[in-house]
């Protein structure tokens, strides 16, 4: 399978926002909404993504990763998150994405035990323990953000150098310290 954008590119302002002490909340909210859509299929429903990381600004958009036992098998989970108000967005290789109709929750979805999950699990927990990491990361953010871009995918992707870097440190730092998935 190939990368399947639905409904086109998006031009989008790029706005950050100051952490919000309420997004833990909301996310909590939202994560009581997926596990009530989805019961047991829902293996893990993590906060991830900038508003994951107290103290980084971020776009105010509450990213979540869904593990399921098999991402690709879209018919064992995608219809009662439809049902429940989310809008499929991004379809590729062991990975989904859906959001709301207002665009502030992105569930992303992914395999249960895949490199997908692993890696968004590793890069939040090592930005919310490494202040340079994440003073580095919020810069790159706040430069980019005054650019006009395309789509939000272009803004995504001129992060990605960043995120390669800090992903290596973040890599050396898990082997140093036993680091792993941990169950929620």
């Amino acid at each position: 399978m190939t990368f399947e954008l639905i409904g086109g590119p998006e031009k989008r302002e790029i706005i950050l926002v100051s952490y919000r002490d309420s997004w833990p909340s909301m996310f909590r909210q939202e994560r009581d909404k997926i596990i009530a859509a989805l019961g047991e299929k829902a293996i893990r429903v993590d906060h991830v993504g900038s508003t994951s990381i107290p103290g980084l600004s971020a776009k105010p958009i509450i990213d979540i990763d869904l593990s399921v036992s098999n991402a690709d098998d879209e018919a064992d989970y995608l219809a009662p998150l439809l049902a429940a108000g989310y809008e499929l967005r991004v379809r590729e290789d062991d990975h989904r994405l859906v959001r709301t109709p207002d665009r502030t929750v992105h569930v992303h979805i992914c395999s249960a035990g895949s490199e997908w999950e692993r890696q968004h699990l590793l890069f939040r927990d090592w930005l919310r323990r490494d202040q340079a990491d994440r003073e580095a990361y919020a810069a790159l953010k706040h430069e980019l953000a005054q650019r006009d871009w395309p789509d939000t995918n272009a803004y995504a992707d001129a992060k990605g150098g960043l995120i390669s870097q800090i992903t290596n440190r973040a890599e050396s730092w898990a082997a140093a310290t036993g680091w792993v998935v941990r169950n929620n």
